[in-house]
């Protein structure tokens, strides 16, 4: 174990002070804010944070627009810090800052970080649900939330040219595993200390999808909540605020089981609550999904045009994940 997973996304934004409001909408807690800045913090530790697009201190990548611009991966121990840090300087350029953070580019162009992390506990307790024939919840209704408020980032997603060479140097480099393969759309990788399904996903930016044009470009990031009541209540009151409602609206992906709603954020991309997503270890077998629409979703409440026809049901299984990804080559 070494990665445990997020510790902070830092935005370039447009609009420092309309993206702020945004996630304090969205359910974070500010902790630190100035004309130029903005810090939240989730319960277990991690830490959103977004700043100008021009601020000097955002580190200089090709990743085009608004979004996310740094991706800071937390570590368990200083030991495994050191040694990530010591097998990247080999072909990276590495910096230590003040705070003990590992500053480095990615082989396929996303600034990260490294930093230790001690992730908090948190605690959740998903309302038992009641079905014909089997009672699980007696003389009691359900809890009636006002708001929703994010417990953990789950997971960040880039559209990326190469995207499977950056799998690989993030398998070869940072150790993380393969989950899913979504061919010709994205590899779905998980920090070797987390049981999220997956952390980090990169998708291509050639695949036949909306804002696909090839470029390095932030997509989305996704935030844990504890369940579908309060992905809803959230989505309600984004929407009560003035946000701009998501396309798709709540849905369930089959290719990690998570619920989800995205909306659109002005800090860039999407925000996702999501919920109820597969957890996993080093006993999941991988699995590559020819058929991407297929993977894509279980359900979506506001149906898209290219899932009007029933998708073909397609899915295979990884005996040997490593030899699917090729292997990592370049200097960074």
């Amino acid at each position: 174990m070494a990665i445990l997973g997020i510790e902070t996304l830092i935005y370039g934004v447009d609009d420092v002070a309309l993206s702020r409001r945004f996630f304090e909408d969205f359910g974070l807690a500010i902790e630190h804010a100035t004309e130029a800045e903005a810090r939240f913090r989730l319960p277990e530790g991690s830490a959103v944070v977004i700043r100008s697009l021009a601020d000097p201190d955002l580190p200089p990548s090709p990743i085009e627009g608004a979004g996310v611009r740094q991706v800071i991966w937390g570590v368990d121990s200083e030991q495994a810090l050191d040694a990530l840090a010591a097998d990247l300087s080999r072909d990276c350029d590495v910096r230590r800052s003040d705070d003990g953070t590992v500053h480095f580019q990615a082989g396929f162009g996303i600034p990260m970080g490294l930093r230790l992390f001690r992730k908090r506990p948190v605690l959740c307790a998903p309302e038992p649900a009641n079905a014909p024939g089997r009672t699980e919840r007696l003389n009691r209704p359900r809890r009636w939330r006002t708001r929703a408020y994010p417990k953990g980032l789950s997971h960040v997603v880039f559209a990326v040219p190469d995207f499977e060479s950056g799998t690989a140097f993030m398998r070869d480099r940072l150790g993380f595993r393969l989950s899913d393969e979504q061919v010709g759309f994205g590899m779905y990788l998980r920090a070797d200390g987390s049981n999220n399904h997956h952390n980090f996903l990169l998708l291509n930016a050639t695949a036949p999808l909306p804002g696909m044009d090839g470029k390095l470009r932030f997509h989305h990031a996704n935030f844990a909540v504890e369940d579908l009541d309060e992905i809803m209540i959230g989505a309600n009151h984004m929407d009560r605020r003035g946000w701009e409602p998501s396309h798709a609206g709540l849905g369930r992906h089959r290719i990690d089981s998570a619920l989800f709603y995205y909306l659109p954020c002005p800090a860039g991309g999407e925000a996702e609550y999501g919920a109820d997503s597969d957890c996993v270890d080093d006993g999941w077998v991988p699995r590559r999904w020819p058929e991407p629409l297929f993977a894509y979703a279980h359900f979506v409440h506001n149906l898209p045009p290219f899932l009007r026809q029933p998708p073909r049901w397609k899915i295979d299984y990884m005996t040997d994940p490593i030899e699917v990804l090729p292997p990592h080559e370049g200097k960074h």
